[in-house]
């Protein structure tokens, strides 16, 4: 879900790429919303046990099947449904808009399909390889990855299994769980020059990398952050905590610089003694946040964006080579319009709620998986060395935390329902409006800050 295209960018905060030369800002902060990352505190979190279930008969719930303490943990799951059930409702009900972006990712491989020497040629590149064969999950880990980003990602799929058994087909995909591009359009400039099929969650206009949801929509455990069906819950009590009138008149930020250069020239823009930029940006102490559970950074207050937004209509483009005077600009034209800039937070959080659902996730893992099923030209098979993995092999062992968002992010019954139906591909004249107007749209918002700063001299500070 795509980029930047990010997958929480769905569609990340590994959110660290870029799609064009612009850095998305959302000055209507209490309508914001993050889609990768959540900052929520851990305190009222109920137990294990008091997770309340679905209305469905307890029958046909399936839990873990954990062994006593000492035995080792085996891959049971004879007990996990194979199919769906036979009342399951297929509903006319179509995917969001941005589920498009599906096949576009796809597209470089839609002549050629995917040969095993195209996967191959990923490996030196991949964190981990993992193989769907008969419903099963095989994993062959070649380093590690950042934390647990490869743990979390492998619970989800194992998720999407349970929640649609019976239906992924067989595959084999190599990971890549760092936050930047890595498959560079450049190295394959021709038609059916056979790029490696990577996946990791995030792109951008120069990679070929497939984007798929990241880690943190089942919980970020090192830094207290819950999974996302439990934080979106959060944001919209969030929003309800302030009205729009109510709201501070700052662009508002906190987080690492130290991850991109463009993060650090942020900083510049902080209040000072010389001059307010209108922004309130605040360093991220993250050992202290793990250590005492997230209390300064609240999800609901942050935002970022993906392709499946648009600028104007869902967030307000900061230009990123003049940032400072570029939000104190977005700030004063949003204190000025409060109007026009809360119905474009309201819109932002109705994408968030209606379109970025857990149900969503799932349904675009669905069809991503799916389709490069699809173009594979060569039998999955397990290779020398993988490992299987369950839910069981993955949970039981573990304590604090990381067991406690993977009983909240465990998938208890499959669904009632089949996935969402797939939109078809982009045409070439589509896509091309879809660009022309989020360009048109930034545009527009240039010419409004440079008549606003001929008028208003800009002060002698640097950008």
């Amino acid at each position: 879900m795509p980029k930047q295209y990010s997958s929480r960018g769905l569609i990340s905060n590994s959110r660290y790429c870029s799609v064009t030369a612009l850095i998305f800002f959302v000055f209507f902060l209490l309508f914001g919303f993050l889609l990768f990352v959540g900052f929520l505190n851990l305190s009222g979190v109920v137990s294990i046990s008091q997770v309340k279930t679905s209305s469905r008969s307890r029958q046909e719930e399936f839990l873990l099947r954990c062994p006593s303490p000492g035995t080792p943990t085996t891959t049971t799951t004879a007990h996990y449904p194979t199919r769906q059930n036979r009342a399951t409702q297929a509903w006319n009900r179509s995917c969001p808009s941005y589920f498009r972006w599906i096949h576009e990712d796809l597209r470089h491989w839609k002549e050629s399909g995917i040969t095993r020497e195209m996967v191959e040629r990923g490996r030196r590149k991949a964190d981990f390889r993992l193989v769907i064969v008969g419903g099963r999950v095989y994993v062959d880990k070649y380093r590690p990855a950042i934390q647990t980003r490869d743990v979390y990602t492998q619970w989800g799929i194992l998720q999407l299994l349970r929640l649609y058994p019976g239906r992924l087909p067989d595959l084999e995909l190599l990971f890549d769980c760092d936050d930047r591009p890595r498959v560079l359009a450049k190295e394959f400039p021709r038609p059916n020059s056979g790029p490696p099929p990577l996946f990791r969650y995030c792109s951008d206009g120069a990679s070929l990398d497939l984007v798929f949801p990241d880690w943190s929509f089942w919980g970020w455990a090192e830094t207290n952050i819950r999974p996302w069906k439990n934080v979106l819950e959060d944001i919209k009590q969030g929003n309800k905590r302030r009205k729009w009138k109510d709201r501070e008149p700052y662009a508002y930020w906190r987080g690492n610089p130290n991850v991109a250069p463009t993060r650090g020239d942020l900083l510049k823009c902080n209040l000072s003694d010389n001059y307010d930029w209108n922004a309130r940006l605040y360093t991220q102490d993250w050992k202290e946040e793990f250590k005492e559970g997230p209390k300064q950074s609240r999800l609901e207050e942050q935002c970022t964006h993906n392709r499946g937004m648009s600028p104007l209509q869902h967030y307000w483009p900061i230009r990123e080579n003049t940032k400072c005077s570029s939000l104190k600009y977005a700030v004063e034209w949003g204190n000025n319009h409060s109007e026009e800039a809360e119905a474009i937070g309201e819109a932002g959080s109705r994408y968030v709620f209606e379109e970025m659902k857990m149900e969503f996730v799932y349904d675009y893992m669905f069809h991503l998986l799916t389709e490069y099923a699809k173009l594979l030209r060569f039998k999955p098979t397990v290779p020398p060395g993988a490992v299987e993995v369950s839910p069981e092999t993955m949970a039981c062992h573990q304590n604090g935390t990381y067991r406690m968002f993977m009983m909240e992010s465990l998938v208890r019954f499959p669904s009632d329902s089949v996935p969402c139906n797939l939109p078809p591909v982009f045409d070439p004249n589509e896509l091309r409006d879809f660009w022309d107007g989020n360009h048109k749209s930034i545009k527009r918002v240039e010419a409004l800050e440079d008549e606003y700063w001929r008028t208003h001299p800009k002060p002698n500070l640097g950008s």
